[in-house]
């Protein structure tokens, strides 16, 4: 048993009877009220994601979480399939845990899968990752004034903001955590 306080992103908890992933903390003190810590959790066996408020000192049940390191290898009808680069065996995981990480898939990509109770439950990218622009319009000639940018469009089709001179074909890298352009690979 653990403090409500002492939750953070990426815990595995016992709510309601059901095992349940943190996906996002925050922890308020309002005005004269006591504090409390509310959290957005997602249910492992349902998928469902859930808004619930603790006080911040009540006791919440911890579950065991593991971490496994795998690569990307391919997206087919059944799945995103990963393979573990010790065993090279082949992990396939349903599209519903993998969310907005698949705007970041690239093919031999690293990323970190959580287990809680022997269910992958998350994956988790890396800050940044290196990724090619297929498509992006060229930039006006003149059009320079004060940090402007253009949409690109990047290999798993995903579109961002980047400055006018960067080019079709060009790696850059991008931050996993807001999308955002931080510069050339």
């Amino acid at each position: 048993m653990a403090a409500a306080n002492d939750l953070r992103k990426g815990m595995a908890i016992r709510y309601n009877g059901n095992v349940a992933i943190v996906l996002e903390v925050m922890h308020r003190t309002p005005g004269n009220l006591r504090a409390f810590v509310q959290l957005i959790i997602r249910y492992i066996g349902t998928g469902k994601s859930a808004d619930v408020r603790f006080g911040s000192t009540d006791k919440v049940e911890l579950v065991e979480v593991s971490r496994q390191k795998l690569e990307f290898s391919y997206k087919d009808n059944t799945g995103f399939n990963f393979m573990d680069p010790e065993t090279y065996e082949t992990v396939t995981l349903d599209e519903h845990l993998i969310e907005e990480a698949k705007d970041y898939l690239v093919e031999n990509l690293p990323v970190e899968v959580l287990y809680a109770e022997g269910k992958a439950v998350q994956v988790e990218l890396p800050s940044t990752v290196t990724m090619k622009i297929i498509e992006s319009a060229e930039g006006v000639r003149g059009d320079s004034a004060n940090n402007v940018q253009k949409p690109a469009t990047l290999e798993t089709g995903k579109v961002i903001n980047v400055p006018l001179f960067i080019k079709e074909g060009e790696l850059v890298k991008i931050d996993t955590r807001n999308g955002a352009y931080l510069g050339r690979a």
